[in-house]
Order: C-alpha cells, then structure tokens, then sequence
C-alpha cells in the first residue's frame, strides 16, 4: 500500500514536473517574446498532467527514480500540449475554452497559435534529445518513437480520422481506431518511456504498453461520457461538442451504459497487464487507472 494518498502524489509529481518545463522552455521574456509567452500560456494553463505523471510512475513501478524519467514526460506533455493548440483552431474542432481559460488562438490569434504549437511540437524533440542512456535504450530509440507517436499513423492519423468521422456513421471498429490514434498513441509512449528510463526489461516495457493501451481507449470513452454528462464549467472546455459536430463516439454507438461498461473493461484489461509487477511498485499505476475511470472532468 502507498503512505502517500493519491491527490498528495500527484501534487507532488505535477510540482516536479512544471519545475522541469520551466526550465526546459525558454523564458517568457526571451525573444521574440510573443512566441514564448504563447507557448507558456498553454503550457501552464492548468492541465492534469496526467501523461508525465503516468511517465513517472511506470518508471517507478520499473524501480527507476521519477527523476529520471522528467526530461522525456516533459516532452511528452509538450507534444501533447501544441496538439490541443491545433485541435482547438477554428479549422479544426473550433473551441474557445480550454482548461478553463481561452484557447491560444483566442488568446493571441490564430497565426501564433499555430506557430506557438508548432514551436512546442520542435522543443518536444530539442528536449528528448537530452535524454540519458541506459544499457538498453539510447536518444535514438526514444526519438524514434516520439516521432512515430507525433505521425500521420498515430496521433495526427487519429485526429484525421477524427475529422473525417463527422457527420458521418462509423463503425466501432472505426471508432476504435480514432481513439487508438488520438488519445492511446501518446498516453501509451508516457508510459513507455518511464518504464525506458529506468531500463526496463522487454516484459515490463510490454506490460507497459498494453497497460497504454487499453488506460488510453478506457481514457477516450470517459472523455466522450462527459462531454454529454459534465458542464461546460466542470470540464473546463465547451461540452456538448461531439453532439453539435455529430462525431460518432462510444456513447453515441452504444449508449452511456454501454460506454461505462467499456471504460470498466479497457480498466480492467489496463490492470490485468500491471500483474507482472511487484504490488508495492504497481499500486500507483493501478490508483491512477481508477481514478481516471472514476474522473468528473
């Protein structure tokens, strides 16, 4: 069992790393200014940073140090923040509000959004070049990977698919394959490189992956549920959007009971991959899986 309670954990965790962006990013006043103080808004608007904080763990379930593994969850979060700068464009899913605040374009217009999310894109790869090595993973390995998680077959392949699905009936095999794209890809590469830093064996670093897999479609189901069930003041971002762009979603295919049942399955899958490891060093990665099942926003 943890000492440490949960929401102590990753207070702790999101303290460490918001320390490693600060120092990783340039500064706000650094010129041109204008480009760095966009990428920091986003950046810092207030996110769950819940894919360095599964980096960490893996690494500790791993019996790694959570230090180790900063520098590559600080990548991962860039990657993933200057995908919802474009996400939000009017070109794209067109959304004013997110985590609470206004989105990069509204904020500084839609010329520095693209390029404050193209420039978090470029850092994201300037910082997993800083990389250690271990005896079984170099820069190589971690930068090939960054690379095929960020392309057109994962995580831009899933938002195209994403885009494409509007308006339009999928099928939940098509569906199935957006959230593999859009969500699973890159929560998945978090955890993989936790478990790489702290030199994982290739049976942990397999257990990692479908653990990955299956937290991120349970983690895209749950989004979906709320984006019916929660307010717009709850989630931080406009509700209601699948509805309004006719996306098909989980919940729309098969019904919010049927959707929460499929979150609890993906869960329970996610856990059942977590069993090769110690109970004392997985019992962060299985808390954190329920709590992303149980999530109000």
């Amino acid at each position: 069992m943890c000492e440490q309670s949960l929401n102590d954990y990753i207070t702790e965790q999101c303290a460490l790393i918001d320390a490693a962006l600060d120092r990783l990013l340039p500064a706000e006043d650094e010129s041109p200014e204008t480009i760095h103080k966009a990428m920091r808004y986003s950046i810092f608007a207030g996110g769950k940073r819940m894919r360095p904080v599964l980096c960490l763990a893996a690494a500790e379930a791993c019996g790694g140090l959570a230090v180790d593994a900063l520098v590559p969850a600080c990548a991962v979060e860039m990657m993933h923040t200057y995908s919802l700068i474009h996400d939000d464009l009017p070109a794209m899913d067109n959304d004013d509000l997110r985590r609470g605040k206004p989105t990069s374009h509204k904020a500084f217009g839609e010329g520095v959004a693209i390029l404050a999310g193209d420039a978090l894109l470029t850092e994201a790869f300037a910082v997993i070049a800083q990389v250690d090595d271990t005896e079984r993973y170099t820069v190589r390995d971690y930068v090939r990977e960054l690379a095929a998680t960020g392309g057109s077959t994962m995580l831009i392949g899933g938002q195209i698919l994403d885009l494409e699905g509007e308006h339009k009936q999928l099928s939940e095999p098509e569906v199935r394959t957006v959230y593999e794209g859009k969500t699973a890809a890159l929560l998945t590469t978090a955890l993989r490189f936790g478990g790489m830093s702290a030199n994982a064996t290739e049976s942990q670093l397999e257990a990692l992956t479908d653990f990955g897999y299956n937290l991120g479609l349970a983690f895209q189901v749950i989004d979906d549920i709320l984006d019916l069930t929660a307010s717009t003041e709850k989630l931080g971002k406009t509700a209601g959007k699948d509805v309004n762009s006719q996306k098909s979603t989980c919940p729309a295919l098969i019904g919010l009971d049927g959707a929460r049942s499929e979150a609890k399955c993906r869960t329970q899958a996610a856990l059942d991959a977590l069993m090769i490891f110690p109970e004392e060093r997985r019992a962060r990665l299985v808390e954190l899986a329920n709590y992303l099942l149980n999530r109000e926003y």
